[in-house]
């Protein structure tokens, strides 16, 4: 038992201290490109939204998943926009699945960006063929000025933001995920009941991805790294949770962020299915 929890303990340290540096480095990135960011959109073709709104949510962590509600907020994106760039969002589980498996991460993200650049346009389809309205607040957005030091960078974005906040959830969640996969391995017979059950926990990683919070996706990530479910399983789960990304919407519109989370639900079992149906 004592080397089991040492093991556990390791394992959980040395994927928290690869996050930290994945984190800190996206957050610089977004630091530096953030005034950016808006001229991407003023183009004319509005499928161009659809594609960078899904490339930005792609950015592991939250900061993708924040950027495109600001976005969405200020009125520069669409709905569908919106809605796709949160199936591409994996969350700061996607530090997770990169310092674990990166070559599959890599593989799992880069579908997730395809199925949310086309999801996004499905999306605004649907939404424009039965009127459904969307965006009813972004006339009372204001923009409020930022301050840009040294100082309010480490404090604000390092320690209150990627510590304070993340790093330590990540942790706690990375720690539990690893500890229910190897104690269900060695003592309730795991591996024989996820081969027996794969599309129950197909539809169990959609509802779990409905919760808008980093962490329970990561039950599912330390099965598949051991190869207790299949890939659809995982991606699933990855397009229907968005992360943190999804609070800030819920604070103004509940609306939105409902509709949003039935459209991806209703996606990510259709894409989830398919994937099961060939085998993966």
């Amino acid at each position: 038992m004592l080397t089991l929890v040492v093991k556990l303990l390791t394992e959980t340290l040395q994927i928290t201290l690869l996050v930290a540096v994945m984190m800190i480095a996206v957050d610089l990135l977004n630091v530096w490109t953030k005034r950016r960011i808006t001229t991407f959109f003023q183009g004319k073709s509005k499928f161009r939204q659809y594609v960078l709104s899904s490339m930005i949510g792609t950015v592991p962590g939250c900061i993708g998943g924040f950027t495109n509600v600001s976005l969405y907020m200020h009125g520069l994106i669409s709905f569908g926009a919106l809605s796709g760039s949160m199936i591409a969002v994996s969350g700061d589980e996607a530090f997770v699945m990169l310092a674990m498996f990166p070559q599959k991460a890599v593989l799992l993200f880069a579908i997730l960006f395809v199925v949310g650049t086309f999801g996004g346009w499905f999306i605004d389809t649907v939404v424009k063929r039965f009127h459904i309205k969307t965006c009813e607040n972004c006339d009372k957005m204001i923009t409020h000025s930022t301050q840009r030091n040294l100082s309010h960078y480490f404090k604000v974005h390092i320690y209150e933001h990627i510590i304070k906040r993340h790093l330590w959830k990540t942790a706690l969640w990375t720690f539990g995920a690893l500890a229910v996969v190897e104690f269900g391995l060695q003592y309730l017979h795991l591996e024989e009941f996820t081969s027996q059950y794969r599309i129950a926990f197909l539809f169990l990683g959609a509802l779990v991805g409905l919760i808008p919070e980093s962490g329970p996706h990561l039950i599912f990530v330390s099965l598949f790294s051991k190869g207790l479910i299949p890939f659809s399983v995982l991606l699933t789960s990855s397009m229907v949770q968005d992360g943190h990304g999804m609070l800030p919407l819920l604070s103004f519109s509940l609306k939105d962020s409902i509709n949003i989370k039935l459209f991806n639900l209703l996606l990510g079992l259709i894409v989830g299915l398919a994937f099961l149906a060939v085998g993966y």
